[in-house]
């Protein structure tokens, strides 16, 4: 039998918008200690080798200082070969990152590029064939070319891909799908035993046989992704059977949080659910407000977001499922004791927030930084 784990898609010096010059480094160094986390499983589940089926960087252009930084990652498991795919962010055309004096200067032994389709031998009686991509738009199912040569001679075989899955995938024109098809009829006649591919980033078996899967990201980049954060352990026996099993490997988080509001009580709800968050530097979360406050309850929610907002990686509004509506009511403005020319400019936004539109939007702002400042000073 042979052990190896099965990861993709760390897209390292990848960067996210939202990220502040404080969560960035954080987020990034995260990237990159998640190689040694991924070297030391292999240790500790006595595995041969790791593919990485592609975007290892998140382009050919990063900085030099991500790739030795990565590069020492993996020499920090001088027993475990890593074996590397270029993928549609890192494709070996002529920029390539892996053909950089920075790459091939610092690159350890245990570190290999799968540069061709040719079947690399990586233990007795084990071969990879890898589907490297050259080119950003690739014109052909490189997956299936790589195995159509192949033939059933009692090698075990582990295919290294990158890419959607046609049975997946809604483009249906795109020349470069995996034909799962062809990956199944070479898992069928024993050419084949496993076909590890990278593009997804949400840990998925495709097809019936459970043996052409997505590994997924080991740290995750977007919401979208479903329990990213794993590698996979897989085991190949002597007849080519297959067992697969996830490993949690990641540490950040992506979390979206939908609260309905109506009142102090439910803005209360949200500053417990966001208090009840752990590990708040490495969680990014999205919020979904739908409601209608007073002037002073949406003081109250400003003032929790801005304290959350502080302690978390990041706390952003989800543009498209933001539906607040404040509506200030006579206790607001009573409370304010305000006279003479604040109290008639207040008068003012209290008729121009009854409109719509952006101006509107504005005056809502106005006034609550109004009674947050007003209830501050008091």
């Amino acid at each position: 039998m042979v052990r190896f784990i099965h990861t993709a898609d760390w897209q390292l010096g990848m960067t996210r918008h939202f990220l502040d010059a404080d969560a960035q480094p954080r987020f990034s160094a995260a990237r990159i200690e998640v190689i040694r986390t991924i070297g030391a499983l292999a240790i500790e589940k006595d595995c041969r080798f790791v593919v990485v089926c592609g975007d290892v960087f998140e382009t050919n252009h990063v900085e030099r200082q991500v790739v030795v930084r990565a590069l020492d990652a993996m020499a920090a498991s001088p027993e475990v070969t890593f074996y590397l795919l270029p993928g549609n962010h890192d494709p070996l055309d002529a920029s390539s990152v892996f053909r950089s004096p920075t790459f091939t200067s610092h690159q350890p032994p245990n570190v290999v590029v799968l540069t061709s389709e040719e079947p690399l031998t990586v233990a007795p009686g084990i071969e990879l064939v890898a589907a490297p991509w050259t080119s950003k738009r690739p014109l052909v199912d490189l997956v299936g070319e790589a195995v159509a040569g192949l033939t059933a001679d009692g090698t075990r075989r582990v295919v290294v891909g990158h890419g959607a899955v046609d049975a997946m995938s809604p483009d249906e024109l795109n020349p470069a799908l995996v034909a799962l098809s062809s990956v199944e009829a070479a898992l069928g006649d024993g050419r084949v035993h496993y076909v590890a591919l990278g593009d997804r980033h949400s840990a998925t078996s495709v097809g019936g046989t459970g043996c052409v899967r997505y590994s997924g990201a080991p740290e995750p980049t977007d919401f979208r992704e479903i329990d990213p954060g794993h590698v996979l352990v897989v085991d190949l026996d002597d007849s080519g059977r297959v067992d697969v099993r996830p490993h949690q490997v990641g540490t950040w988080r992506f979390v979206r949080h939908e609260a309905d509001l109506t009142g102090h009580g439910d803005v209360d709800l949200l500053d417990t659910f966001l208090d009840s968050l752990t590990d708040k530097a490495r969680t990014i979360v999205k919020l979904a407000l739908v409601g209608q406050l007073s002037l002073t309850e949406k003081a109250r929610l400003d003032a929790v977001l801005t304290h959350h907002a502080d302690l978390l990686a990041s706390l952003q509004g989800w543009e498209r499922r933001i539906d607040l509506i404040v509506l200030p009511d006579q206790a607001d403005f009573d409370s304010l004791g305000l006279s003479g020319f604040a109290r008639d400019a207040l008068d003012d936004l209290q008729t121009m927030a009854e409109g719509s539109g952006p101006d509107a939007v504005r005056a809502q702002e106005a006034m609550s930084l109004l009674v947050r400042l007003t209830g501050s000073a008091s």
